[in-house]
């Protein structure tokens, strides 16, 4: 369906159609599309906008992945429909791989998303494997990949479900995460939690990395352990809940 370009949702439905194409395409579960529904009636409460408290944490976030010995961009279905080629951006700007985790997981699904980043110009795509494991976690995403998650030390998971956010610390590992909702799971046990839009968030992360590649690493470290992640959400909060 074509959209006007003069509707008061266009931007909205736009995205939503992305949501839905992925349905169409076997790569984003019907689940999915319930998940990016809660993240958009969160958005109407943040005015559908990037705020101050989203910028600090793309800063923190930029200078984390820059200074990481290890970075993998963790993908899943919403990610892949959403933002497809700037996380084929972010792989490259890093040198980093891109690596498929879902929840309600199929090796069908898997195929699907890996030939879709790849059709978007992903040059590696890792799948998960039976032999590695992180611990912490029962369900089916506990496999990873030996050249990706496994040794990660920063790990960047958009739109993650808190299990596998909260298990990915416990195994010693930084995440970075894109949620709407600042009292998630995931929100509270991410190392950054950038709690804003993951179409708006994108381009601004691209951007900042761009600048930062200028800056020495000291300075970006000194950044990282500047940045106090349960301050933001705490202002995220208090923007959706101004009596909180």
């Amino acid at each position: 369906m074509k959209i006007a370009k003069s509707h008061p949702r266009y931007a909205s439905l736009l995205v939503r159609q992305k949501i839905e194409r992925g349905v169409q395409e076997g790569i984003t579960s019907l689940n999915g599309l319930i998940a990016h529904g809660r993240g958009e009636a969160f958005d109407y409460l943040l005015g559908e906008k990037t705020h101050a408290f989203a910028i600090a944490a793309i800063e923190a976030a930029s200078a984390m992945l820059l200074t990481a010995k290890h970075p993998v961009i963790s993908v899943n279905g919403n990610t892949t429909a959403l933002v497809p080629y700037e996380l084929v951006s972010l792989a490259n700007t890093l040198h980093a791989p891109l690596e498929v985790n879902l929840f309600h997981t199929s090796s069908e699904r898997i195929q699907r998303i890996k030939k879709y980043l790849e059709k978007h110009g992903a040059k590696s795509v890792l799948l998960p494997e039976k032999k590695y494991t992180i611990n912490h976690i029962a369900s089916a995403r506990k496999y990873v990949n030996k050249d990706g998650i496994y040794k990660a030390d920063v790990v960047f998971v958009p739109l993650e479900d808190g299990d596998r956010a909260e298990a990915l610390v416990k195994n010693k590992k930084k995440v970075i995460t894109i949620d709407l909702n600042p009292l998630s799971r995931t929100s509270r046990k991410a190392t950054v939690t950038i709690v804003d839009n993951i179409v708006r968030t994108m381009p601004l992360l691209l951007a900042q990395l761009k600048r930062d590649k200028k800056i020495s690493e000291q300075a970006l470290q000194k950044r990282v352990q500047a940045y106090n992640n349960a301050a933001q959400l705490n202002s995220a909060e208090k923007t959706i809940r101004p009596q909180a």
